[in-house]
């Protein structure tokens, strides 16, 4: 059995076509109206497939492929379908192009497996919304309950929770719907690198053997607002400058952590009264911390903490820390490794077993099943906006190497 590279780049395309931006770049938020419209074409592709479409109360989908042994338990493969904003058209696209291929080439040739496939595709991955992560997949494996949705909320103020039954959804039901060990035999996901380590070491596949483990902050810097003419700078009380210090050392204690693999990233910032001629009363940014070592992740935020307490009492001002996400790195299933290194060993010489620094919805799976991961290269290493590209041929190997360790796993 073969994928179909031309209607593989088909169906990316018409993701790419569901888009609430206008300007350039993929801004497809769960929940939004872009987000609607794909998923239910998506939905009627799965039907005109024979799949049992389901969707959970969160906005999870699951497209089942029915096995001839119902005693056994499913595979799961698939990724997400929401980006960032002005983002590209691969991220999390491939992986679910690559699950409805697998599913349609299987549906093609008449493979009648031994235990069922699910295409899976997780709500609020890119946490676009709600400033955290993989709310669908937290959700489905019982991290995160309908309570701690109303605890989430956009830049508007409005809870995840009240956006859901907004959508129609019914996350006080999401109980029944709880993934728990020993519901899944395994979970597979195709995903672009988002890194450029495969490129430069001139790779097309990838064997992922850890995903980097994260942790998110909000910080919160009170100081006094007042005029910015008549205010001496001896006088001042400046949240946006101690902002500015701490966002400095928050660079250096990453680039000079003893193991590389650390990150950290403020990428959001705001500040009130957000005014040219006023000294702000407060600011307010976030850091995104990531490691494959958790004891470099805790590390990492406590020397934060002490860098920022220190600022604090010398310039006068009050920093709040608040975590809004988290998750552990994760080291993949050695089981399902040798099944993804047989199947990309079969299309291609050239692969590499390789870490990820991107989080992703297997991370979560990988808690209640065995989880394993394909990766195939991102042009420049660039990710997470409009310039984000992959090889059509380099999908397709892809897409063929998932292929092979769904049927090993599944025939």
């Amino acid at each position: 059995m073969n994928v179909n590279r031309e209607r593989i780049m088909q169906r990316i395309d018409a993701f790419a076509g569901f888009n609430d931006n206008d300007d350039g770049g993929i801004s497809r938020f769960s929940y939004g109206r872009a987000d609607a419209d794909a998923r239910a074409w998506l939905m009627q592709i799965c039907r005109e497939l024979k799949l049992q479409v389901t969707v959970d109360p969160v906005g999870n989908i699951r497209a089942c492929y029915e096995g001839v042994d119902s005693s056994l338990m499913p595979v799961l493969v698939g990724s997400h379908i929401d980006s960032v904003r002005n983002g590209g058209k691969y991220d999390g696209i491939v992986g679910v192009v690559g699950a409805m291929e697998v599913l349609t080439v299987m549906r093609e040739n008449n493979c009648l497996p031994r235990r069922s496939v699910e295409l899976i595709i997780f709500a609020e991955e890119e946490g676009s919304n709600f400033g955290t992560t993989m709310v669908g997949s937290k959700t489905l494996i019982g991290k995160l309950s309908a309570d701690d949705l109303r605890h989430l909320h956009t830049e508007d103020k409005r809870t995840c929770l009240e956006i859901l039954e907004k959508s129609g959804l019914d996350p006080g039901k999401m109980k029944d719907f709880v993934l728990k060990p020993g519901d899944i035999e395994a979970m597979l996901e195709l995903h672009i690198e988002q890194g450029i380590v495969l490129e430069q070491e001139k790779k097309r596949l990838g064997v992922v053997q850890a995903i980097a483990g994260m942790t998110t902050m909000e910080v919160t810097v009170c100081g006094t607002s007042n005029h910015a003419g008549a205010t001496p700078m001896y006088l001042r009380n400046d949240p946006m400058s101690a902002a500015a210090v701490l966002i400095e050392d928050i660079e250096d204690i990453a680039a000079n952590h003893v193991l590389e693999s650390t990150v950290a990233t403020v990428g959001s910032i705001s500040c009130r009264p957000n005014m040219p001629n006023v000294i702000p009363g407060e600011v307010t940014f976030t850091i995104d911390i990531r490691d494959i070592e958790q004891d470099a992740i805790e590390k990492t935020v406590a020397q934060i903490t002490s860098c920022a307490e220190k600022i604090s009492q010398e310039r006068k001002v009050m920093i709040r820390f608040r975590t809004i996400g988290s998750s552990k790195p994760i080291r993949l299933s050695p089981r399902i490794m040798d099944t993804v290194k047989r199947a990309v060993s079969s299309c291609s010489d050239s692969w590499m077993v390789m870490n990820s620094g991107a989080v992703h919805d297997a991370a979560m799976m990988a808690s209640i099943t065995d989880v394993g991961m394909i990766f195939v290269p991102s042009v420049g290493g660039k990710s997470h906006n409009p310039e984000e590209y992959t090889d059509p041929s380099d999908i397709a190997l892809g897409c063929q190497a998932l292929l092979l360790a769904v049927t090993e796993l599944c025939v």
